[in-house]
């Protein structure tokens, strides 16, 4: 922990290493949103086909997939920080990777892939580092407060860096990849700075290598609040996947170019970082549970409409929409499972939410490219948002325990 004073009325921002962190992690999301849209927009460019932005998701979340689950070993037994520092490092060398790709104005699209390959094993050992490593900047009482900046401070991540990714796009591809790499390394740089260093622990006695590997999955299956919890995020994200086509709805039925493109991406960020910044300033009090379900469904319904729009103004406030029903979601799910988390568990534990959410970003993207390619683009996200509804209505059944979550503050492991 850092040395400035915590009082019960201070804020998570009054600590010195949380800000670095957070300037660090809009740093990195914004270069992550930055090459999202140069790699999206030269891709189907080439290949004028929803399948190759399938196959961006599916790249991405194979090597997350393999390497998240060792990941979140890692971040229990060694610095988090160190592990921070070292994948951001390998992000900008992928980033370097793609500037090269575009200097030489390739047009073949395997070499964008084996690039994205990289790419996401290191996403897949900074996520559980990530996000076991807050808790250890703030004092407990504060750690929801945290989740909420963390969460807004994302967002608006997510906001600038696609607006920003399609304008610049304008000069070439190569400049969006010139700026990732410059910002992947000053993100390394700056988690360098930060004093607290994440905790390490050691093996459990009498365990294998196995069992302490997947510790993390035994945990979450023992825990329904948990797993409930994740797997609602994760089929609520597989199915509800309709950012991964927006290079389609821009080029071919809005017809708005990559700057258009750019916008789109921002919109479901802008309503997420508006309804973060508010938990920030005011956290859920009571009945949180019920919320998470609730707007869950309301992200599928935002999704139906967006898949139904033609109209630029329309698209852009049902995904408006749709980005600030999903902020309640992580904002539930982060807290009460780091809450619910001894923290000699949280990097194995924070692995499989990775594995669980994060990664089903981009198998989700793939399964949008394959739906599209068999149905259309429009009856593809229209079935994505009905099978949100449907998920919402099952599991609300099967995990009660979810559903009667009342003060997140109340949660203990």
């Amino acid at each position: 922990m850092d040395d400035s004073p915590a009082t019960a009325n201070s804020s998570a921002l009054s600590h010195r290493d949380f800000r670095r962190y957070l300037g660090a992690a809009f740093l990195a999301i914004l270069a992550t949103q930055i090459q999202s849209v140069a790699v999206g927009w030269q891709v189907y460019s080439i290949a004028r086909t929803p399948l190759a932005l399938g196959y961006v998701g599916l790249f991405q979340f194979l090597p997350m997939m393999a390497c998240t689950i060792p990941a979140g070993h890692m971040a229990d037994r060694f610095d988090r920080r160190l592990i921070l520092v070292i994948s951001n490092f390998c992000s900008a060398i992928a980033a370097g990777c793609f500037l090269t790709l575009a200097l030489t104005r390739t047009t073949v699209i395997w070499p964008f892939y084996a690039v994205l390959v990289i790419f996401g094993a290191s996403r897949a050992f900074a996520g559980p580092a990530s996000q076991s490593l807050v808790p250890l900047l703030v004092p407990q009482d504060q750690f929801p407060q945290a989740v909420a900046w963390a969460s807004s401070t994302s967002q608006v991540a997510v906001i600038a860096g696609p607006a920003i990714g399609g304008a610049i796009y304008i000069l070439g591809p190569a400049v969006d990849y010139g700026v990732c790499l410059i910002l992947f390394a000053t993100v390394a740089i700056v988690m360098m700075g930060i004093r607290s260093r994440g905790m390490r622990y050691e093996a459990e006695a009498d365990t294998t290598a196995f069992e302490r590997i997947t510790a993390g999955i035994a945990y979450v299956w023992r825990k329904p609040l948990i797993l409930g919890a994740f797997s609602l995020d994760l089929f609520a994200v597989l199915l509800g996947g309709a950012t991964a086509l927006l290079p389609v709805y821009a080029r071919d039925i809005l017809h708005v170019g990559p700057l258009g493109l750019g916008v789109l991406r921002s919109a479901p960020a802008l309503g997420a970082a508006m309804l973060g910044l508010a938990l920030g300033q005011q956290a859920l009090q009571r009945r949180a549970g019920l919320a998470m379900f609730a707007c869950v469904a309301i992200f599928g319904v935002a999704t139906i409409v967006f898949g139904l729009s033609e109209n630029f103004a329309l698209s852009m406030a049902a995904l408006f929409v749709l980005g600030a029903s999903d902020m309640v979601s992580v904002y539930v799910r982060t807290t009460l499972t780091q809450l619910a988390t001894p923290d000699a568990m949280r990097g194995r534990v924070s692995a499989v939410n990775r594995l669980f959410v994060g990664a089903s970003n981009e198998l989700g993207e793939f399964e949008s490219g394959v739906t599209a390619t068999w149905f259309g683009t429009v009856p593809a996200v229209v079935i994505g948002g009905v099978g949100t509804l449907v998920i919402v209505a099952v599991w609300y059944r099967l995990f009660p325990s979810l559903r009667e979550v009342d003060r997140l503050s109340e949660v203990t492991p």
